[in-house]
């Protein structure tokens, strides 16, 4: 039997691809040529719109200005700085390296753009879901720096992209590298390296550690957010990511990496504590411009404030708010403290500045209570009284006004010593009556009230409003011996090129009332603090003189005094003039100023408050003032930047 024929197995014929796949991908291939076709078209368009190579664009800049202390130290900076040019030479190798470890790790691999660094930058913004790296390498940042806005646009950044093919190619790396190095920015007006060196460290470029070097690496990311300045700890958390990536490229070993880590802060350089001195530094910034004609360009102004006791009065101003403030109803306080000279020592504009800004010291203008009867003894001792004349503590009306002792009581037939020591009412209000109330004024003025002064009977109790600063300069008018003084806090300006702008003119002030008369105020005066309102500011035996002062409904309270060294005025209350709970100038502000007083007296030797005889001594006659204008001026090109082309 034949065997069974085997079935053949019929093969499909091969499926003809359907018409819909051959529209789709005829489709394709059209978009992608006219696709091409417009990007080339967009990138010549931004190509034909690029701006001038050769014109080096310079960001919009404030003068930066440096404020120092009577010891050197740089406690306050205003404006932008920009640092000393450096070169890769000029400073330690790991300054640039921890900047192309955390931004641009193949820096020396691509051509200004990294397709890879782009890549990996979408991939990482994909899974986090929103930007959490950027794309851009050294050479388009420095390209962006340079030459274009920082807006963001398709535009400006294929111009970027152009940019930075034309650096890579003009430049060499290094070139490229340090002109990064030189104009980046890093947060406090620090524009480069340097700049920011000598901002957050007190020092050039060419003396950071590697600590140092991977903090101001990790401020590019976000300068505000990892400031050192404003927060150590997060900026510290960003530089270890800084110091890892170091590692990670074999720029430093782990045993380095470490070694930073546990660094503590750069010791030798003098630096100001952030919070220190910001009142009286805004009082100074504010001044530059009357004082100089060119207020456009560097400068280091040099101050009066003694450091060591700015951090004294901030510190005793917190201690008494934070320990009575609440149970007192009282919220703030001003201090100041002038030399004999007039030099300000010490100011404090408030508890504290980054709550409130506004300077009680300077621009507070408040009613100064009895602290003001001193202007009006002196008036009346210039015209015959004497401190044992005798004079009634008994009610008293003039016109409508009829004032009232503090306690409710009189004391009926009292020296004038024992009145001004114990503050009595009506008994100033007869001394401005026999002084004059003309006179009262004159004398207040010629003292160093500028400030409007209402011509009738309250005047005797301070209700005439005056700044704190106005009674500082009374008091250590009175504190030379009757001699215009006028406070002052800058000694000198500086170019940064160091030419004189500005000095200080030291002269002997004018005598402006009887220092006799002066003399015998101030022995009325050392009585209220031995045996009157203010004996919560005595110093034990060294010789103070001083007046209490408190406004009706305590709405303020002062005490304002000197000592052969100082002239210190405190002032408290509440910036809505809100009532305090029967705070007096005897109480909170005398016991702020003797606290703060103990220790700014310190080693120094007592000594009798023989009005201008230590004046005479700390004066020193010179010149007038020097003020000079210069001119600052950039370079416009590409290859002051960059160096020459290779």
């Amino acid at each position: 039997m034949p065997p069974p024929k085997k079935r053949l197995k019929k093969v499909a014929p091969p499926r003809k691809r359907s018409g819909i796949a051959r529209f789709l991908l005829r489709v394709g291939v059209v978009a992608a040529i006219w696709g091409g076709v417009v990007a080339g078209v967009y990138v010549g368009y931004c190509a034909i719109d690029l701006p001038d190579v050769h014109e080096v664009t310079q960001p919009p800049r404030r003068p930066s200005v440096a404020l120092e202390a009577e010891d050197g130290t740089i406690f306050a900076r205003y404006g932008d700085l920009i640092g000393e040019h450096v070169t890769l030479d000029s400073i330690p190798a790991y300054v640039p390296e921890a900047i192309i470890a955390i931004e641009d790790r193949r820096f020396y691999h691509h051509f200004g753009i990294d397709l890879l660094g782009i890549l990996r930058a979408v991939v990482r913004n994909v899974v986090a879901g929103h930007t959490v790296q950027g794309g851009s390498t050294l050479t388009q940042q420095l390209a962006k720096n340079l030459f274009l806005s920082p807006e963001r646009t398709l535009k400006r950044k294929v111009q970027e992209m152009l940019l930075a093919f034309w650096l890579e190619h003009t430049y060499t790396k290094d070139q490229i590298l340090t002109a990064y190095l030189n104009r980046v920015y890093l947060g406090s007006g620090a524009y480069g390296v340097d700049a920011a060196a000598r901002i957050y460290f007190n020092k050039p470029a060419s003396e950071l550690n590697v600590r140092e070097a991977a903090i101001i690496a990790g401020l590019l990311r976000a300068p505000s957010r990892f400031s050192p300045k404003r927060d150590q700890v997060q900026s510290m958390e960003r530089a270890k990511v800084v110091l890892q990536a170091m590692v990670d490229e074999g720029y430093i070993t782990d045993a380095q990496r470490n070694k930073a880590i546990a660094g503590g802060p750069s010791q030798g350089h003098k630096t100001a504590d952030g919070n220190d001195g910001h009142y009286f530094a805004d009082w100074v910034y504010d001044q530059l411009g009357p004082l100089i004609a060119d207020t456009q360009q560097d400068m280091i102004v040099k101050t009066t404030l003694d450091l060591p006791l700015e951090k004294m009065a901030e510190r005793d101003v917190e201690d008494i708010l934070s320990k009575q403030g609440e149970a007192r109803d009282v919220s703030e306080a001003a201090l100041i403290t002038v030399a004999p000279d007039g030099a300000v020592r010490a100011l404090t504009g408030g508890r504290d500045y980054r709550e409130s800004q506004f300077n009680r010291a300077t621009q507070a203008e408040r009613q100064p209570g009895s602290s003001f009867k001193p202007i009006v003894y002196l008036a009346a001792i210039e015209q015959g009284l004497t401190p044992d004349d005798i004079i009634p503590d008994a009610p008293i009306t003039i016109g409508d006004y009829s004032p009232a002792d503090y306690e409710g009581r009189y004391l009926g037939p009292i020296t004038a010593r024992q009145a001004l020591a114990e503050s009595i009412n009506t008994v100033a209000v007869r001394v401005l009556e026999r002084a004059g109330v003309g006179n009262v004024i004159q004398t207040a003025q010629d003292l160093g009230i500028s400030s409007p002064l209402e011509h009738d009977a309250a005047l005797a109790l301070g209700a005439s409003e005056v700044t704190p600063l106005e009674m500082a300069t009374v008091y250590a008018s009175l504190a030379s011996g009757g001699r215009a003084i006028t406070p002052y806090a800058i000694k000198e300006i500086d170019s940064r090129s160091g030419q004189v702008l500005y000095r200080h003119n030291n002269v002997t002030p004018p005598q402006v009332v009887n220092a006799d008369a002066v003399a015998t105020l101030t022995g009325m005066m050392e009585d209220v603090v031995k045996d009157g309102t203010g004996k919560a500011a005595s110093l034990g035996s060294r010789p103070v003189a001083g007046k209490t002062g408190t406004t009706s409904d305590y709405h303020d309270a002062w005490f304002a005094g000197f000592t052969a060294d100082y002239t210190t005025v405190v002032w408290m209350g509440n910036d809505d003039n809100s009532s305090m709970r029967k705070v007096t100038g005897g109480s909170l502000p005398a016991q702020l100023w003797h606290n703060y007083m103990t220790e700014a007296e310190r080693g120094l030797p007592e000594a009798d408050l023989k009005t201008g005889g230590s004046l005479a001594q700390k004066i020193i006659d010179g010149a007038g003032a020097v003020t000079t204008g210069v001119s600052d001026a950039f370079g416009a090109f590409i290859e002051s930047v960059v160096g020459g082309k290779r």
